[in-house]
């Protein structure tokens, strides 16, 4: 199952490097960034203000801990806002979302896939998870992305018995989802496998796709052979 990196080992100078990288990127890309952080500080600071009326200058550590939670809270907000608002135009986005998620959800990124003559690539990717099987549409071409969908559920049907069978266009069409939203989607699924089960579903589903399968469509000109190369090969 494809996870993403541990990083439980990272030192505490590290996590602050780490937090200090994701601030500088969203405050360069989000234009209400830094606003919010001064709102979110100003207001923290009068509340530690009105305590300290109150408990005089105890109310000082709790005003520190308080800009801080607010830095972090608008910081992730934020940060999550320019993160999906990048992938969204990053081909296997929902693939790379799905296998960081918590819990158990095992991602095969571009079960299928189809190349177009402008190098426009659309994916299937299959989610295996407790709500059975979900096919993820990716790519520019919806309605390419169904006949793919619809080719792999007839596939797939062979092997999953009667687990459940679902399949998401990402997207902003109609009955399409959004990518910031596909997290929520995907856990608001009922829950309809036991934890053994997903692992015998998932072993099936290899056992099906043991033989790798060409991407459908044109090739790409990067990968296509120099002209002349196949009559250089028929003259040996």
């Amino acid at each position: 199952m494809a996870k993403a990196p541990e990083t439980d080992n990272v030192s505490f100078w590290g996590r602050i490097k780490q937090i200090a990288l994701v601030f500088r990127l969203t405050a360069k890309r989000d234009k209400i960034f830094i606003p919010l952080i001064i709102v979110a500080t100003a207001v923290a600071i009068g509340i530690t203000l009105v305590l300290a009326l109150w408990i005089s200058w105890f109310a000082i550590p709790f005003g520190i801990m308080l800009v801080l939670l607010g830095i972090l809270l608008v910081l992730n907000l934020r940060a999550n806002k320019v993160f999906m608002a990048e992938a969204e135009s990053q081909p296997g986005a929902a693939a790379s979302i799905v296998e960081n998620m918590r819990g158990d959800f095992r991602v095969t990124p571009a079960f299928a896939s189809f190349t177009g003559n402008n190098n426009e690539f659309d994916f299937v990717h299959l989610v295996v998870c407790r709500a059975g099987i979900v096919l993820l549409g990716d790519g520019p071409n919806a309605t390419r992305q169904k006949q793919m969908i619809s080719q792999e559920k007839k596939r797939l049907s062979k092997v999953i018995g009667s687990a459940d069978l679902r399949d998401i266009i990402i997207g902003h069409g109609e009955g399409e989802v959004p990518l910031r939203k596909l997290r929520m989607t995907l856990m608001r699924l009922p829950r309809t496998l036991a934890p053994k089960d997903v692992s015998s579903l998932d072993k099936r589903i290899k056992a099906l796709n043991a033989r790798p399968q060409m991407p459908k469509g044109a090739i790409p000109k990067s990968m296509r052979p120099p002209k002349g190369a196949f009559k250089a090969t028929r003259g040996r």
